[in-house]
């Protein structure tokens, strides 16, 4: 079956399910059994000839690879209604579904604004979700854990479930995180560096666990649940208070070679130019990123903002002054745009993406994205002869964060069960 016959064969059904709808290229192929199963979650509900036609492989070995996952709890039958083009008539087809009460997952976003969790089942359908709010001031690995915990327990509350219904925990923490290793190099919020956050925890919890850079898991949010699931290639940049990138190829995430790729926010744009929050110059977030604006308001505007003023609210005053016609307030917000736009410019000339997402909470700054800086944007990367790729802007809630974390704990917690 092609891409098209199965997004239209998705598309008839009710439950469109989640993950990737293409099976990953470039990669060691998974083993049969998973890929039905995976299928199956993508599709919501479908039928076995159609899966066989997917997955290229004969009605039998179908029957047989489902009759395993159905003994062992993980999919159940289901029927499938007829489509109003579908001239047969008879009893409803039957098909397969993903047993969501099989398995649950949490999916968690740390950060200095606030911390988020989702609890999903197996199927991918939140079932739960808890926002408690995060300390403003730097803290220690103990502090980091403690607030986990807290998340984890009063998500699992929010449903009525303990931790014994828990197949994983993922973790999704901004700066340089080593996913392989499972080690936080660096975290702005965090105190001490070199972190074995992942091990640390699975002891704390007695649950396996997965830790990745916050950016990577909002690229899995659209490849699991957005416009990714029927892309091959996309990237998604990320502004909140830093600058950060996910990078999908080949209906995969990809990290790197060291695994803790890619660092968009610290791409050095300007030699010996502004300190940025890791303790170099130069970098993109420097010039882009909220702490990079006030900075700049402080500057510009003649501080004109009182010591007890938060950032964000600085943030708000600054962009009330550039819309109602402040040149220096204007000027800010141009200056960081036109940075955002060659930081754009080099995402597609080193990955040639289909499509780029722009998503974080700092996109309600619509500066940053004006047509000016769109402008400038395609002007650096036009090539003769063809369109630039094109940019969306997907200004998502703040749990999409926690339910990317939820969809890379859904991919583990697929492995381990099988």
């Amino acid at each position: 079956m092609n891409s098209a016959d199965f997004k239209s064969t998705i598309a008839e059904g009710e439950n469109q399910g989640c993950g990737p709808l293409f099976r990953a290229q470039n990669a060691t192929p998974k083993p049969l059994k998973r890929q039905l199963l995976e299928a199956i979650r993508a599709a919501g509900t479908i039928a076995r000839v159609d899966i066989a036609k997917h997955l290229d492989i004969s009605p039998a070995t179908v029957t047989t690879l489902a009759t395993d996952l159905i003994d062992m709890g993980l999919i159940a039958e289901t029927e499938i209604a007829r489509s109003s083009s579908d001239s047969t008539r008879g009893r409803p087809r039957v098909g397969l579904k993903i047993n969501g009460a099989a398995a649950a997952v949490i999916g968690i976003k740390i950060s200095d604004r606030g911390n988020s969790a989702v609890l999903l089942d197996l199927a991918g359908k939140r079932i739960g979700a808890t926002t408690l709010p995060a300390p403003p001031e730097q803290r220690s690995t103990e502090e980091i854990i403690e607030e986990i915990e807290n998340l984890v327990v009063a998500t699992l509350a929010s449903a009525g479930l303990d931790r014994s219904h828990l197949a994983t925990v993922a973790l999704g923490i901004p700066g340089m995180v080593d996913f392989d290793a499972g080690q936080v190099i660096w975290c702005p919020f965090l105190t001490e560096p070199d972190i074995p956050l992942r091990d640390m925890l699975q002891q704390r919890l007695g649950i396996p666990v997965r830790i990745d850079n916050d950016a990577n898991l909002l690229a899995m949010a659209e490849l699991w649940f957005g416009a990714g699931r029927a892309l091959d290639n996309f990237a998604v940049v990320s502004i909140e208070h830093g600058v950060g990138i996910g990078y999908v190829q080949g209906h995969t995430l990809q990290r790197g070679g060291a695994g803790h790729g890619m660092e968009l926010g610290h791409m050095t744009i300007q030699i010996n130019g502004a300190l940025c929050r890791c303790g170099k110059r130069g970098c993109l977030e420097a010039y882009v990123a909220d702490y990079a604006l006030v900075r700049e308001a402080h500057t510009a505007l003649a501080h004109p903002f009182v010591s007890t003023t938060s950032p964000t609210q600085m943030l708000e005053d600054l962009f009330g002054r550039a819309k109602d016609g402040n040149e220096a307030a204007r000027a800010i917000f141009s200056r960081a745009g036109r940075y955002l736009a060659v930081g754009l410019a080099n995402v597609v000339t080193m990955f040639d993406p289909a499509l780029i997402l722009l998503s974080g909470d700092r996109l309600r700054y619509d500066y940053l994205y004006a047509e000016e800086v769109l402008s400038e944007y395609r002007d650096l990367t036009q090539k003769p002869g063809r369109p630039p790729t094109p940019v969306d802007i997907h200004a998502w809630g703040d749990l999409i964060w926690a339910q990317g974390a939820g969809a890379l704990a859904l991919d583990h917690a697929t492995e381990r069960l099988l």
